[in-house]
């Protein structure tokens, strides 16, 4: 019973997956041949430093705290 489940479960993983039909996203063609994917992807990777320096410093300020208590 075991197995006909996970059978089932595998066919129906692969209709799933060719239910999913390939799509051309236009505006990613367009901004890669203008050269502005590069700027997106630039702001989200300052967006991600920004955010890990912040979380870096909260962590330093918590461990202080807790060395004073």
């Amino acid at each position: 019973m075991k197995r006909f489940f996970a059978l089932l479960s595998l066919i129906l993983c692969n209709i799933f997956t060719y239910a999913q039909q390939p799509s051309n996203v236009e505006m990613a063609d367009t901004m890669r041949s203008s050269g502005k994917i590069y700027v997106v992807i630039g702001v989200i990777c300052i967006v991600f430093i920004g955010l890990a320096i912040y979380l870096f410093s909260i962590d330093r300020r918590l461990k202080k705290i807790e060395k004073g208590n």
